[in-house]
């Protein structure tokens, strides 16, 4: 686990490195700040006193990311490299059926990383923020209820529906996400039934909108829309900025952020480490 001040040294190295170059790094503060014990997911570098490098592991039930970051001042020095080899080693010992480096699409030092590892481009993650004049619920049978004990395995089976997860891997990242930090998890009912689901983060004064999906059956009929809609009416009235990301190839829902009022202000590229 963290201390506050490694995460205030986090903070300040990632707002270095952004000022540096024009990027956005993601760094998931909500999981940085409530990190598991029994677990080493988190690899500092220091030199005299001072915080240079940093590179988090992530696990996402089958799939696991990486981000990390060394000051402007300390590159060119094998620093990345060294937490990047004492992550792998962390890594070997799980069971993690896809690893993945993140990087924001305009980081140079990044591709000059990549150039020397084997690896393929997995896909580009769009962020979107919320910037409609107003936030309008619709008329509807569509209503968001706090997720309960009971909704667990509806959640499996979204998880495994829409985002490739096997169930065992979906029921891990569950009870992972349920017992780190504090998002808030909503079943969406449509006349009653429960059909989808969606959760939202709160950090730094934003709200962030996950693992949002709908049954396939109940697909393509304004369910999602009318879901989403509730859900950033509700955080606007509470005073949050509302964001959410999209992976580029999924157009059906990338036109629907849109259709709602949300711009994409930033792009993520994920790229696949071959073994």
């Amino acid at each position: 686990m963290l201390t506050k001040q490694q995460l205030s040294e986090i903070k300040e190295l990632q707002n270095k490195c952004e000022q540096f170059e024009p990027l956005k790094l993601k760094l998931n503060w909500d999981m940085l700040a409530s990190r598991e014990d029994d677990k080493r997911n988190d690899f500092l570098h220091y030199e005299n006193g001072k915080l240079v490098g940093f590179l988090g592991i992530y696990g996402f039930g089958n799939k696991v990311e990486l981000c990390g970051m060394v000051d402007p001042e300390y590159r060119r020095k094998g620093i990345f490299t060294k937490l990047f080899n004492k992550a792998s080693d962390e890594i070997k010992s799980r069971h993690f059926r896809l690893i993945l480096l993140n990087a924001p699409a305009s980081s140079l030092s990044a591709k000059g990383f990549l150039a020397n590892i084997p690896h393929q481009q997995h896909m580009t993650e769009y962020q979107m923020k919320w910037e409609g004049d107003k936030a309008e619920v619709e008329e509807s049978g569509v209503t968001l209820r706090k997720s309960t004990e009971s909704d667990v395995e509806l959640e499996i089976t979204l998880e495994v529906a829409c985002f490739g997860f096997l169930p065992e891997e979906a029921r891990e990242f569950n009870q992972q996400v349920k017992s780190e930090g504090s998002d808030e998890f909503y079943i969406v009912e449509s006349e009653g039934v429960s059909v989808g689901k969606l959760r939202v983060g709160r950090t730094g004064g934003e709200a962030w909108i996950y693992g949002f999906a709908v049954l396939p059956d109940y697909q393509g009929k304004g369910i999602g829309r009318k879901a989403l809609k509730l859900t950033v009416a509700k955080e606007v009235k509470e005073g949050y900025p509302v964001f959410l990301e999209v992976e580029a190839k999924n157009a059906n829902a990338l036109r629907l952020y849109e259709s709602c009022g949300f711009q994409t202000f930033h792009a993520q590229e994920y790229y696949e480490l071959l073994q």
